[in-house]
């Protein structure tokens, strides 16, 4: 189905494209009998094989959806009807912004690859609380990717944080710290040096006073860096999301690297998702579970298009992992390809159990 419609949507300009995909699925999933046909389509089977506990939380599999998509939480209901196991909404941020100038999102065909400078274009957290708490039943776990609006300046991004999180905590099942953005100034600057630390005290903070308020455990918190950093900078990411009492790490968010590619395209400035990043991503994932001692629960993301690159991902110590360019290129259907051959290759390594390949790399 994806490859009779992929022709007209890539003749669109990407963002066009982009938000007719997102609000035309919001719109679907509203009609009687659509979402039913969209799980006959593209649902993925519930196996206790694939099956993962993580955060408190339970998952049918390990494929995800990574921020960036549904910025608006607007077709939350249709993407947990296409076989995810569960999604990222955002990146939010306190107040409504426009995000950088258009064009700003561009495609890479040969690459299979996008380079994207949106600039946390977003209505803002109200407008999502207000759409989230519509959602007439949470079929899969919704991770909040909260983000700081442009004009904040760096010394008070924890405000913006907090704030994020005292909107949407009724409405986020786990919640993700977003410093890695290459289109925010400065943002990346908040994943080092003291600033890292005391901005996921605060986050962490935050999320107990409002888990008091209302009763029950604080939620998950992950953080999401980029693929950008050595070895270093790593070691010390790592021993201060550990140390905040963080939930886990997602690895990774785009890269500023333009490495081997292909299209004219690559000249653009922003954050470049897709294949050219499955390496990277990889060893990233495969660095954090060693100085981690497989401690710190890590979401995989970056370049998965197959099975082969989730697993790889999962081997190297993922315990969930997300697509989203794949999507672009593949449609729909790459989540079910993904989690049908997740099957045949833990089989192949004589695991009974996805979660038994997690960090198998480090067990050789």
């Amino acid at each position: 189905m994806y490859k009779l419609v992929k022709p007209l949507f890539f003749k669109m300009d990407a963002e066009s494209a982009h938000h007719l995909v997102v609000d035309g699925l919001g719109s679907a999933a509203r009609i009687p009998g659509v979402p039913s046909l969209l799980s006959a389509v593209w649902g993925v089977r519930e196996r206790e094989e694939l099956a993962v506990d993580l955060f408190g939380l339970s998952f049918s599999h390990p494929v995800g959806l990574a921020a960036g998509l549904d910025k608006n939480a607007k077709a939350v209901d249709g993407f947990s009807r296409i076989g995810l196991s569960f999604m990222e909404v955002g990146t939010v941020t306190p107040k409504g912004q426009p995000g950088n100038e258009l064009p700003r999102l561009f495609r890479l065909p040969p690459d299979e690859a996008l380079v994207n400078r949106m600039g946390f274009n977003n209505d803002g957290a109200e407008a999502m609380a207000a759409r989230l708490a519509k959602t007439k039943r949470r079929r899969i776990p919704i991770a909040v990717n909260i983000g700081k609006n442009k004009v904040t300046p760096n010394e008070n991004a924890a405000d913006d944080y907090r704030e994020c999180v005292k909107l949407l905590y009724p409405h986020g099942d786990f919640f993700v710290v977003n410093i890695s953005s290459p289109n925010t100034p400065d943002l990346r600057k908040l994943q080092h040096g003291d600033e890292l630390r005391l901005l996921l005290d605060a986050v962490q903070d935050e999320m107990r006073i409002q888990a008091a308020a209302r009763g029950g455990k604080p939620k998950p918190i992950l953080v999401k860096i980029a693929p950008d950093n050595d070895e270093t900078q790593l070691a010390y990411m790592a021993e201060a999301i550990r140390a905040s009492g963080m939930s886990g790490i997602i690895a990774t968010n785009t890269t500023i690297g333009r490495d081997g590619l292909t299209h004219p395209n690559a000249k653009e400035t922003g954050g470049l998702s897709g294949r050219p990043l499955t390496g990277r991503s990889t060893e990233i994932i495969r660095s954090l579970y060693a100085l981690t001692d497989g401690k710190l629960p890590i979401i995989g993301s970056g370049g998965i298009f197959t099975a082969q690159d989730a697993y790889d991902k999962i081997r190297a110590g993922a315990s969930l992992v997300e697509v989203y360019t794949s999507m672009i290129y593949k449609g729909p259907g790459v989540i079910k390809e993904i989690a049908t051959g997740l099957r045949e290759l833990m089989r192949k390594d004589g695991y009974d159990r996805i979660v038994q390949a997690v960090g198998a790399d480090h067990r050789k």
